[in-house]
């Protein structure tokens, strides 16, 4: 289900979850659907590395991503992420997992990305992002798009880019 559909079928746009018409069992099955889709596609990473780490490479990996995931460093980096999709937001309609409310406040996105696992749904896009991670992922960009993502992404001192599969 695109934003567009999603807007047409609910008349809403910048409500909050739960104050918009709900969507019908099929609405939510349809999302879904388009989720599961969505995950098969290509994706690139936002990252605070500039690259995939190569595997065997001669670093400390896995020290220093333990290091980023403590505490306030950790919190930092998450900051630099719900600024980007609120910059993001400023171009592009969002909605949230399979809600049928567009363009949540600000606010309620940076709480719900703080805490729980997220589908951020962006035209026929989506960004997945993780409480716990210091990356996210963007699956199925245009290429308006992740140009759009690298800028805003470059500002907030993070890297986009496309893992080696």
């Amino acid at each position: 289900m695109t934003m567009k559909s999603l807007i047409e079928r609910n008349g809403t746009k910048g409500e909050q979850p739960g104050t918009a018409e709900q969507p019908e069992s099929a609405g939510i099955y349809e999302m879904n659907k388009t989720l599961e889709e969505l995950l098969q596609y290509p994706y690139w990473i936002i990252d605070i590395l500039p690259s995939q780490v190569p595997a065997g490479s001669p670093g400390q990996y896995f020290a220093v991503e333990k290091y980023f995931l403590q505490g306030k460093r950790l919190r930092k980096i998450k900051q630099k992420h719900i600024n980007l999709v609120l910059k993001l937001n400023c171009y592009r309609d969002i909605s949230i997992d399979e809600q049928a409310a567009i363009n949540p406040s600000p606010e309620w996105i940076a709480d719900e990305m703080r805490k729980r696992f997220l589908y951020i749904m962006t035209g026929e896009s989506m960004i997945l992002s993780e409480p716990d991670d210091t990356h996210l992922t963007v699956f199925n960009p245009d290429p308006q798009l992740l140009e759009l993502i690298r800028q805003i992404a470059s500002g907030e001192g993070l890297f986009v880019w496309k893992p080696d599969i």
